[in-house]
């Protein structure tokens, strides 16, 4: 009685008037159920190419989510993507006041005719909550991989033993493209496989696709890998440029670096990258692209010669470290790597320096397997090179 008295008193003596507190609404929840079914209906859109029922899943009103939509749909008609799932795993935090949040989606694809089986990542949508359903927002985030095909609408060109998908013109790199094959198949004339080229609109966009630490890859030309999570030695390997730094090139310059990632691809360099020491990798990759170009070592070999004339010959043949695309001096890394296999080439052979190279597997004893091709030790070609080195310095 005290307590009703003492609440009652209060009431009646206070001027200010009491408002009951509103209630609180329940938070929003993701639903998970109807983002797999409507990840089901854009898996069959765009394993049809339909661009009318891939934009439908868009939040009603959202023109940009649409158009997105409807873009992925061309992207995968022209390109001939088959094998497309889509599995909602799990969501990446709450629903927002907007009542969208952002999902993680296994997502597996395969360029028919390229790929020898599906690439699988996983990939960030965007989902928004509407009465009756779950829409599609958005492709694409801040953590793991964004294909470039996911990204936005892209060109095609398809052609023969080549395919490239590039958010802008297609035209020049397939060109380039196309001279690499023959290239290649002079040395290596087994492969077979053919050559993807991607091309993102920039250079985080690379990073994206690579699944790759922001600015990783911010002053590389391309890039030869991986285009999905799964370790597996069959997984798709593409190359990937990057337009910010590969557009500066002139044209002989653009087409030694596609010629040098396109042995990266034939040889299987990003399969088992610890299978093989980095400067024999990068070397016989730019002893094939250089093969038959005609250019003289005040060109192919500028910027280690101005190294050496600065600081003397490297000490050791180029490692792991000298290869991280952050370096200073990732140019006069290659061409001190070229210059190696172009010794190799000349004293034993090209044939050879091939066998040598692709014959390499994870766990060999890579000074042994030297001196049995090359009939002398590791160290003492290091000592010839290093003198090689400082004869170009002058």
């Amino acid at each position: 009685m005290v307590l009703v008295l003492a609440v009652v008193g209060w009431v009646v003596l206070t001027d200010d008037e009491y408002v009951a507190p509103p209630a609180t609404a329940p938070a929003a929840a993701v639903r998970p159920g109807e983002a797999a079914a409507t990840l089901r209906d854009l898996e069959a859109a765009l394993s049809t190419g339909d661009p009318d029922a891939a934009a439908a899943l868009a939040p009603d009103g959202d023109d940009e989510a649409a158009a997105l939509l409807r873009a992925l749909a061309g992207n995968a008609d022209r390109i001939q993507v088959e094998d497309l799932t889509l599995r909602y795993v799990d969501s990446l935090g709450g629903v927002d006041g907007d009542g969208r949040w952002t999902a993680t989606v296994e997502t597996g694809w395969r360029f028919a005719g390229f790929d020898p089986v599906p690439a699988t990542a996983e990939v960030e949508f965007l989902l928004e909550a509407e009465d009756d359903r779950t829409a599609i927002a958005g492709v694409g985030g801040a953590t793991g991989r964004t294909p470039v095909w996911l990204a936005g609408p892209v060109d095609v060109v398809r052609q023969g033993d080549v395919l490239v998908v590039a958010a802008a013109d297609a035209g020049g790199p397939a060109a380039l493209a196309r001279n690499a094959v023959p290239v290649v198949r002079r040395v290596l004339p087994s492969w077979r496989s053919g050559l993807v080229v991607e091309v993102p609109p920039d250079a985080s966009a690379l990073d994206g696709a690579l699944g790759a630490e922001p600015g990783e890859y911010a002053a590389v030309a391309a890039v030869t890998g991986r285009v999905g999570d799964d370790g597996s030695p069959r997984t798709p390997v593409h190359v990937l440029l990057n337009p910010a730094v590969f557009g500066e090139l002139d044209r002989q310059g653009a087409q030694v670096v596609m010629s040098h990632e396109a042995v990266h691809v034939a040889t299987g360099a990003a399969v088992e990258p610890d299978a093989v020491p980095p400067w024999l990798t990068e070397g016989y990759a730019d002893y094939v692209a250089l093969r038959d170009v005609d250019l003289p070592l005040s060109v192919t070999a500028a910027q280690v010669i101005r190294r050496v004339r600065r600081d003397g010959a490297p000490a050791a043949l180029p490692g792991d470290e000298a290869f991280d695309t952050r370096t200073t001096h990732l140019g006069a890394s290659y061409e001190a790597s070229w210059i190696a296999c172009t010794m190799l080439a000349e004293r034993s052979g090209e044939q050879v320096l091939t066998r040598f190279y692709t014959g390499l597997e994870v766990g060999d004893d890579v000074a042994a397997e030297f001196r049995a091709a090359f009939g002398l030790s590791l160290a003492a070609f290091t000592e010839q090179w290093r003198d090689r080195l400082t004869d170009l310095a002058g």
